[in-house]
């Protein structure tokens, strides 16, 4: 052994984890930041990239965890380990809340650390061996957690995609939503209304069509539903809002982006009792014993911050939250529209897909850094059919974004 060989473990890697692509699409970019401001020291970097919050939590909200985490200094207030799924009162406020006449109990709804988290949960969940379909372009986390779990082939360079996965188109020219009709069976569907990153949300009549093609092809759907606070016109907010969706579907949704709660960490999943596997055993039984396997249950601050979001005053003040992202979106959507390019999504999402034709989106992300000093996402980053476009987040401070909107207009005018 050669003397200053590093000392290696008998253990093999796990071959999934070597499929995987380069980085996360995010810790690429901010490696990518960050070198950019070891070139640029007094650059003043507006980041509209990654979909993080900005704005601070409501008080009505933040006041409900202090208290909480007061009480946990009392013999009274003190609590240690809860259920795994979930306080009672928060899930049946969720109930209440959100599925009120959509036949969803509280007993339906497990509390997690939020949506991405439960992502990985249903993998585990639903094994190896099933073959799954995403839109494309969509949420990195469904693929990257599809690969880990050895759910796929190699990545296959030429048409960027992992084999034994279903790619499902969402473009311009079919309205984001994909044509079912070419779309083989798989076992999972993952899908993501308002979407990201294109901002489309499916309407009642496409989200008809998906159930009935999961029904025809004995598929469940894994609904992620992050966004639906942020619809103004009349799609659906749920899947459940479909008719015969509780037999082919579960909906994962979160408070991260509705009241700021990127880093507090607080969502939910709905496994309906109706949802069965092809042997008949119940999904929700299932779920339930990776949860306690893998999870010992949000934090207890956490579900009074939950709690508190729930409350009339709370529900107002993510509204207002909200509202404040959606005139964000607004300022952008303009910025580019007069500028001449065709942008999408925005009207239902806090995320603008602006189309730069013929252009590699990592170049695209690099010239908007490298002379406007603003940060992006590569449309590229959350699959093929995202070249060609970059995402804009609405999520900063109304000067940031009145800033980014200046820069822009001087770099593309």
């Amino acid at each position: 052994m050669a003397a200053n060989a590093p000392f290696k473990t008998k253990v093999p890697r796990n071959a999934n984890m070597a499929k995987l692509q380069a980085g996360y699409l995010f810790p690429e970019i901010a490696r990518r930041r960050a070198a950019h401001l070891l070139k640029f020291p007094d650059a003043k970097i507006i980041s509209l990239g990654i979909g993080d919050t900005t704005e601070p939590i409501p008080d009505v909200i933040t006041n409900a965890m202090a208290e909480r985490a007061h009480a946990l200094s009392t013999v009274d207030g003190y609590s240690g380990y809860g259920a795994e799924q979930g306080e009672k009162k928060l899930r049946a406020a969720i109930a209440a809340t959100y599925y009120a006449d959509l036949g969803i109990e509280e007993t339906d709804i497990f509390v997690s650390d939020g949506a991405k988290c439960d992502i990985s949960r249903l993998q585990v969940l639903f094994g190896s061996n099933v073959k799954i379909a995403v839109q494309d372009p969509s949420y990195p986390a469904y693929v990257d957690s599809s690969v880990i779990m050895g759910q796929t082939g190699l990545y296959q360079e030429d048409v960027q995609k992992y084999g034994n996965i279903e790619y499902m188109k969402c473009s311009p020219e079919n309205g984001f939503f994909p044509d079912l009709s070419s779309v083989p069976r798989t076992d999972i569907i993952f899908f993501c209304s308002p979407n990201n990153p294109t901002g489309a949300a499916a309407s009642r009549d496409q989200l008809t069509k998906l159930v009935k093609f999961a029904k025809d092809n004995g598929s469940i759907i894994v609904y992620d539903s992050a966004y639906a606070m942020y619809i103004s016109d009349d799609s659906p907010k749920s899947i459940f809002e479909i008719p015969g969706a509780k037999e082919v579907a579960i909906e994962t949704a979160s408070f991260s982006k509705y009241a700021g709660f990127t880093g507090v960490r607080l969502g939910w999943t709905v496994v309906p009792k109706e949802l069965l596997f092809s042997d008949g055993h119940p999904v929700a039984k299932d779920f339930n014993r990776i949860v306690c396997t893998c999870f010992n249950g949000a934090s207890n601050i956490s579900q009074a911050g939950g709690l508190g979001c729930l409350s009339p005053e709370g529900l107002k003040a993510m509204s207002d939250v909200v509202g404040f992202y959606k005139e964000n979106t607004k300022i952008i959507v303009d910025t580019f529209t007069s500028l001449g390019f065709n942008v999408y999504g925005a009207k239902n999402a806090p995320y603008v897909w602006v189309h730069f034709p013929g252009r590699n989106s990592w170049d695209v992300f690099a010239e908007i850094l490298e002379k406007a000093h603003v940060v992006t996402t590569p449309g590229s980053g959350f699959g093929p059919g995202g070249e060609g476009f970059v995402r804009v987040s609405a999520f900063g401070h109304r000067e940031n974004i009145i800033e980014a909107a200046r820069r822009l207009k001087q770099l593309y005018k």
